[in-house]
């Protein structure tokens, strides 16, 4: 962490502006999944606790910059209220503006007491939020003294609350979810515990393929082996040679398959695909399946939807001596039970290994290991699909970048 956390600054009667991640699913007005608002209550009761004045700020679905009923925050308020109960006073409750910007905003927020929250309306209700308008940025920043990013969810797009605020305000800092996000990936990207396995899933090749050149490196690999499933193994086994029927296949990715196997072994970092496969008439949950095992071609009229138990078993042993663990997409079509089970096994595998650090970044995957029912068994899941995948490629994240320096 080179960058300021909340826990660097004097809150005590600030007013402290915090960019929160409540994009949670709504059903007629009730919220159906509420984990990205309990990952940020460490923040918010920290702030509280020492006295701030605590703004919240977040988005919450794509409004197209308009007002939409349905996407309003207010829904959040008593949810909030609850959640928040042990560190609000007896009369406290969580007020709501019904704007981000503008004269009721400013009076709200200037109007607090020490030690209670506000939660502002919807950011994107406002175009000017995702083109980053720095008017608008400067409104925000108007509300607060103290800045603070806990949305690593959003750290990867230049916001007008994730990126233009900070130009307006004299500090910036990063929540206690968004320095745990870096904390934990940055240690595996720069200095992970050895040996280091990656395990690399999903439909495509050309999703991923930043994440693995970056965990190959220029220089010496980060990591010391790769395990691929999904989709995606099958361009790699293309590129092998092994007709793969009517799997996925990105041919236009065939070149960089082949570099990337050719790099690998360059770098002696062990690149596993799987030596076994289920296969399907259809990409349906009730397909006709059969096992398929060895280098042979496919079947033409099959496609591959899960590995076997022959990867599994291979697969488990190398996760079984791992020190740093990241995983980072589906071995299969896991959201079918017949193409579950590479999925929930490697699920299990990851978590059976507890003297490794371990780490599963990106919406599918951290629905796989909530379904698996191993969730609390893992080091750390990421909260930020597009961030932890931006972050692995070794991008800078925006939001990261703009926080003040230690």
């Amino acid at each position: 962490m080179t960058k300021l956390s909340i826990r660097d600054l004097d809150l005590t009667d600030k007013r402290v502006l915090i960019r929160v991640d409540f994009n949670v699913p709504l059903k007629d007005g009730i919220i159906t999944d509420d984990t990205r608002i309990r990952e940020t209550l460490p923040t918010i009761e920290y702030a509280l606790r020492h006295k701030a004045k605590v703004i919240l700020c977040s988005h919450l679905g794509r409004p197209k910059g308009k007002p939409v009923a349905a996407m309003s925050l207010r829904p959040l308020v008593d949810h909030l209220r609850t959640m928040l109960d042990h560190v609000l006073g007896d009369d406290e409750n969580v007020a709501f503006s019904p704007d981000c910007i503008g004269e009721v905003a400013s009076e709200m927020a200037a109007n607090l007491e020490s030690g209670q929250p506000l939660l502002l309306e919807n950011l994107r209700f406002h175009p000017e939020e995702e083109a980053n308008d720095p008017a608008f940025s400067k409104k925000l920043a108007s509300l607060c003294d103290i800045y603070v990013n806990d949305a690593f969810g959003s750290a990867h797009r230049a916001h007008a609350s994730t990126e233009g605020i900070t130009h307006f305000v004299k500090q910036s800092a990063a929540g206690l979810l968004m320095e745990k996000e870096l904390t934990y990936l940055g240690k595996a990207l720069t200095e992970p515990d050895k040996p280091f396995v990656a395990i690399i899933g999903g439909a495509k090749v050309s999703d991923k393929i930043g994440v693995i050149d970056n965990l190959l490196n220029d220089g010496p690999a980060k990591a010391d082996a790769i395990i691929i499933g999904g989709g995606m193994a099958y361009t790699f086994l293309n590129a092998q040679g092994q007709a793969t029927g009517k799997s996925l296949v990105e041919s236009d990715k065939i070149d960089v398959a082949k570099a990337t196997l050719a790099k690998a072994k360059e770098k002696g970092v062990r690149f596993l695909l799987p030596v076994d496969h289920v296969l399907a008439d259809k990409f349906a949950p009730n397909a006709k399946t059969q096992l398929f095992s060895g280098h042979g071609a496919f079947p033409d009229d099959l496609m591959a939807l899960d590995i076997g138990p022959k990867s599994i078993s291979l697969f488990e042993d190398e996760i079984a001596d791992a020190r740093t663990i990241i995983w980072n997409g589906p071995m299969g079509v896991f959201e079918m039970p017949a193409f579950a089970r590479g999925t929930n096994e490697i699920a299990a595998a990851v978590a059976r290994n507890r003297d490794a650090t371990t780490i599963v970044g990106g919406g599918d995957s951290v629905a796989a290991i909530q379904q698996s029912g191993v969730a609390s068994r893992i080091t750390h899941i990421s909260t930020g699909g597009g961030a932890s995948l931006e972050f692995l490629e070794g991008k800078t994240l925006p939001g990261v970048a703009a926080l003040t320096n230690k």
